[in-house]
């Protein structure tokens, strides 16, 4: 992975004269994977650099020249085709710069992202997020100031991170500390140099034993603290910034402006000082213990240094648990940031092993028909969730079609508005694994986009039930649309029969049954109203049928009724009989000995619809087209198939009379499907190949 990472126009990247920015870099190539492969460009007037891997970038100066725009220039012209990421710290105005580069680019912000010139705005927010393939945060506290006024759906977006600075651990002898107080930083009021001085000089008149170093510089700011104790160090090296803390007992940050992290406190912190802070910014998050002022003034902070100077198993114990509890080191960070790099180029699969795939968040977007008031209530969304449940995994359901009849309005006529907003904002709050689609097509591709952009590492999957070829290719038309948006999609034919230019991510599914639903028996009944149980909808959701809808199966099954006299018929949603629905449906079921399923048009590979599932999980002797190829699932003895109308009319009077032999198949071929095509091996199907687990199932050794 060749990296190379931009600095700020005149960060000083130089044991001179180092900013946090430039030791932040500096420390993580040391411990980096990819150091090798990393190169930091920048523009420094000095001559040693803090890694040798260091590209300094010449300028010309002009009057009327931009030296920022010649930074960005000259940068660019350096930049070779294998680099596969560009890491930019602290200036999101050189990420929207460097959009013309086409590269993967990671933006790190030290400061408040509301300063900072290319993020003020949301406009410029917005932007980053979609053009960043991470945004990194030196503390939350940065992070929020970016959120600020974001809208809800970027709010936690994958993208935006927070990875802490850091600095390398070190073995400090306690015994060894001073009655030492230090302040470190810029001498201003910003930095509250001026509340410290005020507080150090009578905390040296009462506590003559102590003394206090003063180590920074600041031309523009004038703060005159003088005492025989006070030692005004300036401006010291970062390595003698670290020796002094080792000896310090108190070190002191009272920053007044809100500070995005605070480099001081954190160092301070893992030499064992007991670190006393402003409540301000990011600072709060430098320190494992420590003390932070509820109000920042000379009282609170007199306060604070005397009660540990008088109290010094306090001040012992804090020093003890700072070292102890010290978390952020070099080691540790670098090890999150090499993660960052590794996920951003897909190089490593984080769910590859079935185990790993338990207690999932899966969110699942389909048609619950909540607002036809249960009529619909046994459908196969129902019985995907009811899988994804029993296998122990947490769902939310998003019923789509319902939303959108909810929410229409004057200008969001059909709703979708609404629903694709709504989506977004539930993923910022649930942050699912997996999202499941069941023929959600009213969930729009740029919002697919949205997810796939600022949530990587959720899988999505779709699956779809009806016809794909013949009359119903729109139907197709439909599936593939989303199709390469997709880690995985599901269908109910052989995909190889609808050809696919592509369908190595598209899986043939079964309709499944469930426990729940399927739970008649009715093999066991001794009293049938009727011989033959048909019943179709034509996709009527309404609950009652069209005037003049009409379709191939009605001829089909009047010339059946016609050629098999004997035998009587209960069928619906034909002939002038409604569809029936609900328990209304199962009551029928049961007052019936065979099962008859037919889908419409010309059988298509291993195609049924989810009537079928219905039949035989309830316990109905099925006969089915052996056109479909859904015997090959099955033994003889399991389910009947048949090749012609006169065909199904001799079986359907063999087994309407042979009860033995009709009750005997029946209950076989209930326990086989319910063995293999249960809601729960088919939930957990749709999972394991979404996250490209090759696991085998009973039904893909027929395809």
């Amino acid at each position: 992975m060749k990296i190379s990472i931009l600095l700020p126009y005149k960060e000083n990247y130089s044991p001179e004269y180092p900013g946090a920015v430039s030791l932040f870099v500096a420390s993580m190539i040391k411990l980096s994977k990819f150091k090798t492969t990393t190169k930091v460009y920048g523009s420094t007037g000095y001559k040693t650099y803090l890694t040798k891997n260091y590209v300094n970038i010449s300028l010309n100066k002009g009057l009327f020249s931009s030296q920022t725009k010649q930074y960005i220039d000259n940068f660019v012209k350096t930049q070779d085709n294998d680099v596969d990421l560009i890491e930019i710290h602290n200036r999101p105005n050189y990420a929207l710069q460097l959009e013309k580069l086409n590269k993967n680019l990671i933006l790190y912000f030290h400061n408040d992202p509301n300063t900072m010139l290319g993020s003020k705005t949301l406009d410029e927010k917005i932007k980053l997020v979609d053009l960043c393939k991470n945004i990194i945060f030196n503390s939350f506290w940065s992070k929020n100031q970016f959120l600020m006024n974001l809208p809800a759906k970027y709010k936690k977006s994958e993208k935006l991170i927070v990875i802490h600075q850091s600095i390398n651990k070190k073995k400090i002898n306690l015994n060894k500390k001073k009655k030492l107080i230090s302040f470190v930083g810029k001498l201003n009021s910003a930095k509250g140099y001026d509340i410290f001085g005020k507080t150090i000089i009578k905390i040296l008149n009462k506590y003559p034993d102590w003394s206090a170093n003063v180590i920074g510089d600041e031309p523009r700011e004038e703060f005159n603290f003088n005492h025989k104790k006070l030692n005004l160090l300036g401006f010291k090296k970062h390595k003698d910034v670290l020796l002094n803390f080792e000896k310090t007992s108190i070190a002191v940050v009272c920053s007044r402006w809100n500070e995005p992290f605070g480099r001081t406190s954190l160092e301070a912190s893992s030499r064992g000082c007991g670190v006393i802070i402003s409540n301000r910014g990011g600072l709060p998050e430098t320190i494992t213990n420590g003390i932070i002022l509820k109000e920042l003034s000379t009282r609170s902070l007199f306060k604070e240094i005397e009660n540990l100077i008088k109290n010094p198993k306090k001040l012992k114990k804090l020093q003890t648990e700072s070292l102890k509890n010290f978390t952020l080191n070099d080691h540790f960070i670098s090890k999150k940031i090499d993660e960052c790099r590794r996920k951003n180029l897909k190089s490593i699969v984080y769910i590859n092993k079935q185990n790993d795939l338990r207690n999932l968040k899966i969110l699942h977007v389909t048609n619950f028909n909540e607002r036809h008031n249960g009529r619909l209530f046994y459908n196969s969304g129902r019985r995907i969730n009811n899988g994804f449940i029993r296998l122990d995994h947490s769902v939310l359901e998003l019923s789509d079609r319902d939303i959108v009849s909810y929410s229409r309005k004057l200008n969001d006529f059909k709703g979708s508005n609404k629903l694709n907003n709504k989506l977004l904002e539930i993923i910022s709050n649930y942050l699912p694994d997996i999202i499941v689609f069941g023929h959600a097509d009213l969930i729009e591709n740029q919002t697919i986009e949205f997810i796939k952009k600022n949530y990587p590492n959720i899988k999505l999957c779709q699956w779809f039930l009806d016809r794909m070829d013949g009359e119903w290719i729109k139907n197709k038309d439909r599936f593939v649309k989303k199709i390469n948006l997709m880690d995985a999609n599901f269908c109910t034919t052989e995909p190889k029969s609808l050809k696919f230019s592509n369908y190595k991510n598209v899986f043939y599914m079964p309709n499944c049954v469930d426990q729940s639903l399927e739970k008649l028996e009715i093999y066991n009944n001794h009293y049938f109203k009727s011989d033959v149980f048909f019943a179709m909808s034509h996709g009527v959701h309404r609950g009652v049928l069209k005037k003049g809808k009409i379709d191939a199966r009605e001829h089909l099954i009047n010339n059946l009724i016609n050629i098999t006299p004997n035998i009587k018929f209960d069928c619906y949603g034909l002939n002038g009989n409604q569809p029936v629905w609900s328990d209304d449906f199962l009551k029928i079921l049961s007052q019936n000995k065979i099962g008859l399923n037919l889908s419409q048009g010309k059988s298509s590979n291993y195609y049924s619809s989810d009537r079928f599932s219905q039949l035989i999980g309830n316990g109905l002797l099925v006969m089915i087209d052996e056109k479909t190829k859904i015997g090959d699932f099955f033994e003889k003895d399991e389910i009947i198939t048949y090749n012609n109308i006169s065909d199904l009319s001799e079986k359907i009077v063999k087994y309407s009379e042979d009860n033995y032999a009709r009750k005997k198949i029946a209950k076989k071929g209930r326990v086989k499907y319910f063995k293999y095509f249960n809601s729960k091996i088919v939930a957990d199907f749709i999972i394991n190949k979404t996250f490209g687990i090759n696991k085998k199932y009973f039904w893909e050794k027929f395809l």
